[in-house]
């Protein structure tokens, strides 16, 4: 017997149902239509235009199975107000019982309603598995347009509609905003909202239902961002109640790292340093992201915050997504730090079973510093004093790897990296939960990346131009294609590449370096890199992020239709990072498809990371973009968040005056749209 609130049908109905996340009333409430059919109308066979769906009212004339070329059934009807205009029906897939339905309603002189596109074919007109019905006598036209509902497998549309309807009698749809307030924004009741895009009268206009710029669907959407605020908020709020170590100190460390500098620190980093460091005094746990374009100089901003850190008597966590990346930090920071007293260990995948072992008790007890992969969450390693985790490329973890990490010391501060930047809508949308500083401003000195676009045709210039940048005493990087659906294949890719380039840069000095190598293999490959004794570096996307070789100034990327824009704009800023004129070259195969050509073009005109990060939200979404940033979130189902950027500054408007004032009803919002999935965001 099912709860109060949850849908009365048979258990395998139910199970069918929790696939599409429907369990309550509320939910089946909320499950609102893709598109609509208009059965409201009946149009005669001899003014249906071809191609569009409509409705025929028709009698059944003739019943045929024809077995070639593949057996089909085709069923002649005439219109039943005009029986001399004919039609056929055809069904490629067909049983016995649909034969035997078409012959009853034949001899029977049964009226069928038939919906579908027609076609005009050779031997007059058809329709191709048509969706069609028995009539019952004096049935009438419906009211309203049909709505069409995401479904799954065994779960019909006519089953769907009916446990709707009943829901809409049974959910508690009382309004839980200022009737005022809604008016003042043009947005109707949410009751009104919901019913009207259930059952919308055919007269509506159907391009607004279809954009979902209605001003029902306007309610909705901005119903659905409140919700996601108002979890995100409460998520915040709940962190903030939560004790953190108080990371008060002198500034003595910091200020002796940024003496020994070379350079100077920019505006921007020193005001994004002081945001950081004014959380790290604070009693709950900071939770920041710092975000920033590629080469940017979050790496040293991360550096005052472990000294200030240390300097308070506490340990600092630094884990970076791949081993490669992982070294490279581990040798800045020891380079910074190391002069300063700190101790820095690296604890890596790649270390043998003797060397986690004495690593990990460093860990666990002396160690100031520690900089690592995964491996800084397994099990067997816990900090003593853990003030300070880092998360570098952050979109690369999931929520449950953040958390094990912060479980590893208690409560400590997070400070999450990514030089994938955010746009300001999605942001505010998926990561309003978290405290946001931009590092928006560019280190004197760096050289800009000129993009060139090569087709494959091409491939002999691209060699040319890698021999004359070597001539010059410089390094490149050559970049192989992206194979996503197997990894075995891509390292194939990545060793035909590197022979072919042997042959064809007779002379020069070839590295390899994938993500199949060993840990030591790997590092000694981009150690030799670093040093110079390799001149040209074949590489797969391991060398995405964090690499920094001042001395490489050519980066081709071989089938760069292949990769996404983040990816692309990530390569590109692997040069660029000395004195010298960079260039990346993006060598492509025709064909394009149309998806291949908006990348490569967005590529080629920006350089800006925020621009390119607002195109690719447009091509791909909020869902992909996101990545595992927050497994467990519910993606939004309705909003756009660059149609609808005004709804999402609105909804955290709403939310942050509902939780103030009444958090009765905020409560209420988050039941009616997240149920039992608000447990959200915890890392």
């Amino acid at each position: 017997m099912p709860a109060a609130d949850e849908i009365d049908a048979p258990p395998v109905i139910r199970s069918r149902l929790r696939k599409l996340g429907l369990e309550r009333c509320e939910d089946l409430v909320l499950h609102l239509p893709l598109r609509y059919e208009d059965e409201t109308c009946i149009v005669a066979i001899a003014d249906a235009p071809p191609g569009v769906p409509l409705q025929l009212e028709v009698l059944v004339r003739s019943v045929a199975v024809r077995l070639s070329p593949r057996r089909q059934l085709l069923v002649e009807v005439s219109d039943a107000a005009d029986e001399k205009n004919v039609l056929q029906l055809r069904f490629l897939r067909f049983y016995g019982s649909q034969q035997r339905a078409f012959e009853n309603a034949r001899d029977d002189r049964l009226r069928l309603r038939v919906f579908g596109e027609i076609r005009d074919v050779f031997l007059g007109r058809e329709m191709v598995h048509p969706r069609y019905r028995v009539l019952a006598p004096d049935e009438g036209l419906p009211k309203s347009l049909t709505p069409v509902y995401p479904t799954t497998a065994g779960l019909a549309q006519g089953v769907l509609r009916k446990l709707v309807a009943c829901a809409l009698r049974e959910a508690d749809l009382s309004e839980l905003l200022d009737a005022q307030w809604c008016d003042r924004h043009r947005l109707p009741s949410l009751a009104t909202a919901v019913r009207f895009l259930h059952s919308p009268p055919p007269d509506v206009a159907a391009a607004a239902l279809q954009s979902r710029s209605h001003p029902a669907w306007r309610r909705i959407k901005f119903d659905e961002l409140l919700a996601q605020q108002l979890s995100l908020r409460r998520a915040y709020q709940a962190r903030r109640r939560k004790g953190a170590p108080l990371l008060r100190a002198a500034g003595r460390l910091a200020n002796a790292l940024l003496a020994a500098l070379p350079f100077a620190l920019t505006e921007a980093q020193r005001r994004v340093g002081a945001e950081i460091a004014a959380d790290l005094e604070q009693p709950y746990p900071m939770q920041r992201l710092l975000q920033g374009d590629v080469g940017c100089g979050k790496t040293i901003v991360a550096a005052l915050a472990i000294c200030q850190t240390i300097e308070a008597g506490y340990q600092a966590a630094f884990m970076a997504p791949t081993e490669i990346l992982a070294e490279q930090h581990h040798l800045k920071l020891r380079a910074w730090l190391e002069p300063l007293g700190v101790e820095v260990v690296c604890l890596s995948g790649r270390l043998g079973a003797k060397g986690r072992r004495v690593l990990k008790q460093q860990a666990a007890t002396t160690a100031q510093l520690v900089v690592g992969t995964h491996a800084l969450i397994q099990e067997g390693l816990d900090f003593a004093r853990l003030g300070l985790a880092i998360i570098d490329e952050q979109h690369r973890f999931g929520v449950v790897q953040r958390l094990d990490l912060r479980r590893k010391g208690g409560n400590p501060h997070q400070l999450m990296m990514s030089a994938t930047p955010i746009p300001r809508t999605l942001a505010m949308s998926y990561y309003a939960d978290l405290d946001v500083s931009v590092i928006d401003e560019m280190p004197a000195g760096r050289s800009p990346v000129r993009t060139r676009l090569f087709s494959d045709a091409r491939r002999d210039d691209v060699t040319a131009a890698v021999r004359a940048v070597v001539a010059e005493g410089r390094q490149a990087y050559w970049v192989c294609p992206l194979i996503e659906e197997s990894a075995k294949l891509q390292l194939q890719a990545a060793l035909d590449t590197y022979a072919t380039l042997a042959s064809e840069l007779g002379g020069l000095r070839i590295g390899l370096v994938h993500g199949r190598l060993s840990g030591t293999e790997k590092a000694a490959a981009m150690a030799a890199f670093v040093a110079g004794e390799i001149d040209v570096l074949v590489a797969t996307t391991v060398i995405e992020v964090g690499v920094d070789v001042p001395n490489a100034s050519l980066m081709v990327i071989e089938h760069a239709e292949r990769f996404g824009l983040a990816q692309l704009h990530q390569l590109r800023g692997r040069v660029g990072r000395g004195a010298h004129d960079s260039v990346c070259v993006l060598l492509y195969q025709q064909p394009l498809s149309a998806t291949a050509r908006a990348r490569l073009k967005i590529i080629f005109e920006h350089d800006d990371g925020f621009e390119i990060a607002r195109q690719d939200l447009h091509l791909r979404g909020p869902g992909e973009f996101i990545g595992s940033r927050q497994s467990g979130l519910p993606l939004l189902r309705y909003a756009d968040l660059e149609v609808d950027a005004e709804l999402v500054e609105l909804a955290q408007a709403v939310a942050a005056r509902l939780l103030r004032d009444d958090p009765a009803r905020a409560a209420c919002q988050l039941r009616r749209w997240l149920g039992n999935r608000e447990d959200l965001l915890k890392a």
